[in-house]
């Protein structure tokens, strides 16, 4: 009986329950009419009235929508859908999961349909309600559908392309819906995953890359929705939002060109927050190793965003990445170098690369490596000077850097990569003295290098000199040598010697002055190289202003003179001209830096001499690109050279006369070891040379003991000029590298078998002479005594 009273109220309108014919009554009779707004509100006053009733009334709803659905009114499907939108805008309370449920299963079916414009309608209702700020949560729902559907979406192929693009832009509009509605709430699903990044991102990416000039592209829309979810992204869920990026640049080849992936990286870094930025930073060092094998384009790719990236992360925090940063990018130069020599960038030797595009990656690497190190404080730039220092392969200390394949040459191209490195550091740095900025771990392999063969190493390093040394930036206005400069018009910024840049200049001055005077003997310098010399001593006589390094460079501007003058085989005319020129340009410069004018007019008197009779020896027509070399041989004349006693005078009676005592003593530097190990190729050479010279010594000496005698004879001998002494020395080591490079090994062990029992020998004769008593004043030789340590004592004595 009650099955069929249920089913006459069911057929009688009027008998059907209160909130069936409230929700029947929102519907007009023409859909053209839009929703009934006065049967809404009494719907709305019900729900809110009787709470309980609000699943119901959902379900109702969604039974309704389907039933329009199927018959294809459309038009009522849309008033559906707003009358649920306005209830779940209505009921902004505890009630509100009542309809939630209704509501997402009637998106649902309005998504599954191929209908475009129930999509967007059904994304529209979605985006209002992730808009709405529930007070309590849910534990029950899920969006894995609307992540999946709205991914879809955003790769709409769709034949119109305005509809296309309206197709795509509500899909991005309902992943940020549901990254807006889940990201802040614990109990709903874990939208970081990777299953779900793995959709979202690639969507976004998708449109990101195709902008359209079109006023309804995607790119805007996408580029607010990539920057929230960003931005929201906490620290452990970074890595989860990167991978996804890098996969989509990897399977797309959009690293190469640089603008799409460099423009994808500038969102993530201005969009995550700042103290997150080092692992962007980590993300990408991953990636570039894993890309290892790789063209060089796509490796110089990620170096590019990597240079961006370091750029942005300046105002955030780079972390422990500081040196794992540049310990990557300098061994991505050493298998750049590598595959460089070889030709091939994999281990099969199928896949080949070309000079041209390793040199591009380098370039890029070197660019990175300067990007990153302005953005660190000024002591952490001391810290990655150093430690790209102790990565650059010093002779006989990293013998072994690189592949075997490379050999030296592959060594010597590292060395200019990292010293190359090292300028794009300095260049930038920025300290109040000298001390921090070249510390002696620092200075001291640094000059180490102004010995070398390559003349571009020398360049790079009196490069890297001057910039550390320049802290007020005078180089720019002293690039070029002239004899014309007036002081007044450079504009020059000068200052005294602080107390730290005078225990500087104590502390190394000697070394620092002997290392440029060794740098002007090489005979494979060339114009920029006086140039940079010339420069150098300009920033050391504007930076350390004080009368004792005044007359100290003036001591080692008359020795240039002296050696240009002096008969060395090696020094061809351009270079004995360039040393001139040199002289002539720098003691222009620092007779006008507070000398007395007497020391002014004597170089200008010697200048003009020049210009008269000899031009070639000044700057404007011998460091040309076009130099003016002398007719014959070199004739120099006494008024064409600076004068040592004329200066003097021209110094007298002023503050730098205390220290004039030393220009009467003429410099002459001494090469020390450091400087002798700098131009070997192994540590081997070293210690095979020095057991050479040893050997040859101890076989030429009679087998008696001798003393030496020193005289005055000696110490003028050791402080004269040993120019053909160490190219003897040159020649010999040469010999020896050879041997060691081709002789069996048998022969070299054999070789240094016989030299070790050799060593033996001399050991005993030394003992002996130790245990041998004074001879006896008759004449008489006592017995020998037995040694102590052939005696043999009883054993009680023995404990």
């Amino acid at each position: 009986m009650a099955s069929r009273i249920l089913g006459l109220c069911g057929c009688c309108w009027a008998l059907r329950p209160r909130y069936k014919r409230l929700v029947d009554n929102i519907f007009p009779e023409n859909p053209e009419d839009g929703l009934v707004k006065a049967n809404m509100e009494k719907l709305t006053f019900f729900a809110l009235s009787a709470p309980e009733k609000l699943d119901r009334i959902a379900a109702y709803l969604s039974e309704r929508l389907t039933r329009e659905l199927n018959r294809h009114h459309y038009g009522y499907v849309c008033i559906a859908m707003e009358a649920m939108e306005q209830l779940l805008l209505a009921c902004r309370c505890q009630s509100i999961n009542l309809l939630v449920e209704s509501f997402l299963s009637t998106l649902r079916l309005l998504l599954e349909t191929d209908k475009p414009h129930l999509h967007i309608l059904a994304t529209n209702s979605f985006v209002k309600f992730a808009n709405i700020e529930e007070d309590t949560p849910s534990y029950h729902r899920s969006y894995d559908f609307f992540v999946s559907r709205f991914s879809e979406m955003c790769h709409s192929d769709h034949d119109d392309r305005n509809t296309q693009i309206r197709i795509r832009v509500s899909g991005i509009r309902g992943l940020q819906g549901v990254v807006r509605k889940t990201v802040d709430d614990e109990l709903q699903v874990n939208i970081w995953e990777p299953r779900h990044m793995e959709q979202i991102v690639p969507a976004l990416l998708v449109n990101l890359q195709h902008s359209d000039s079109n006023s309804l592209s995607p790119a805007e829309q996408t580029e607010m929705c990539f920057r929230e979810l960003l931005g929201r992204a906490a620290y452990c869920h970074i890595n989860n939002a990167i991978r996804p990026v890098l996969m989509h640049l990897d399977s797309h080849s959009l690293w190469e060109g640089r603008g799409f992936a460099v423009r994808c990286f500038q969102i993530i870094m201005f969009s995550i927050q700042s103290q997150h930025s080092h692992l962007v930073i980590q993300q990408l060092l991953g990636h570039l190793d894993a890309n290892s094998r790789s063209p060089a384009s796509v490796r110089a790719g990620i170096v590019e965003v990597l240079s961006e990236a370091a750029v942005i992360e300046a105002t955030g925090s780079v972390g422990p990445t500081v040196l794992e940063v540049f310990n990557t990018l300098l061994r991505q130069l050493r298998q750049s170098v590598d595959y460089q020599l070889i030709g091939y960038y994999d281990n099969a030797g199928k896949q080949e690369t070309t000079s041209t595009e390793e040199k591009m990656l380098q370039d890029a690497v070197i660019r990175t490596i300067g990007s990153f190190a302005n953005t660190l404080p000024v002591y952490q730039r001391s810290e990655v000077m150093l430690f790209i220092m102790g990565k650059i392969p010093v002779p006989g200390i990293y013998p072994a850097l690189g592949s075997p394949n490379s050999g030296f040459e592959g060594s010597r191209m590292i060395q200019v990569m990292l010293l190359k490195s090292l300028l794009q550091v300095s260049e930038h740095y920025e300290s109040s003295n000298l001390l921090t900025a070249l510390p002696s771990s620092f200075l001291e392999p640094l000059l180490s290098f102004t010995l070398m063969e390559d003349p571009e190493i020398r360049l790079l390093v009196l490069s890297i000199l001057t910039s550390l040394i320049d802290r007020r930036l005078n180089s720019a206005r002293l690039t070029s040598v002239s004899v014309t400069f007036d002081v007044s018009g450079l504009e020059l910024k000068e200052d005294r010697c602080s107390r730290q840049d005078n225990l500087f200049m104590r502390k190394h001055t000697q070394r620092l002055y002997r290392h440029i005077y060794l740098a002007c003997k090489e005979e494979t310098n060339g114009r920029s190289h006086y140039q940079a010399l010339f420069t150098l001593l300009a920033v050391l006589s504007v930076e350390l202003v004080n009368e004792e390094v005044v007359v100290d460079l003036i001591q080692l501007v008359l020795a240039l003179q002296e050696l240009a003058l002096s008969n060395q085989p090696s020094l061809a005319v351009f270079n004995r001209c360039g040393l001139h020129a040199i002289c002539a340009g720098f003691l222009n410069l620092l007779s006008q830096l507070g000398p007395p004018p007497l020391l002014r007019q004597h170089v200008i008197q010697v200048i003009e001499s020049r210009q008269k009779e000899a031009p070639y020896l000044l700057p404007e027509d011998i460091l040309c690109l076009k130099p003016r070399l002398p007719e014959g041989e070199l004739k120099m004349d006494e008024s064409f050279l600076f004068i040592q006693s004329k200066i003097c005078e021209s110094l007298a009676g002023s503050s730098y006369s205390v220290h004039c005592d030393r220009l009467n003593t003429p410099y002459t530097p001494q090469l020390t070891d450091e400087d002798r190990l700098s131009r070997r190729k192994s540590i081997v050479d070293t210690v095979s040379l020095q057991m050479d010279t040893d050997l040859q010594c101890s076989s030429d000496a009679p087998q008696k003991p001798q003393t030496e005698q020193i005289t005055f004879e000696m110490l003028k001998n050791t402080i004269e000029d040993r120019g053909p002494v160490e190219e003897e020395e040159r020649r010999k080591r040469m010999q020896v590298v050879e041997r060691f490079q081709t002789a069996p090994f048998e022969e070299i062990s054999a070789v240094c078998g016989s030299r070790t029992s050799l060593l033996h020998s001399k050991l005993n004769q030394v003992f002996d002479l130790i245990i041998c008593p004074p001879p006896s004043p008759s004449g008489q030789s006592p017995r020998r005594s037995t040694p102590l340590y052939e005696m043999k004592f009883p054993d009680l004595c023995v404990y």
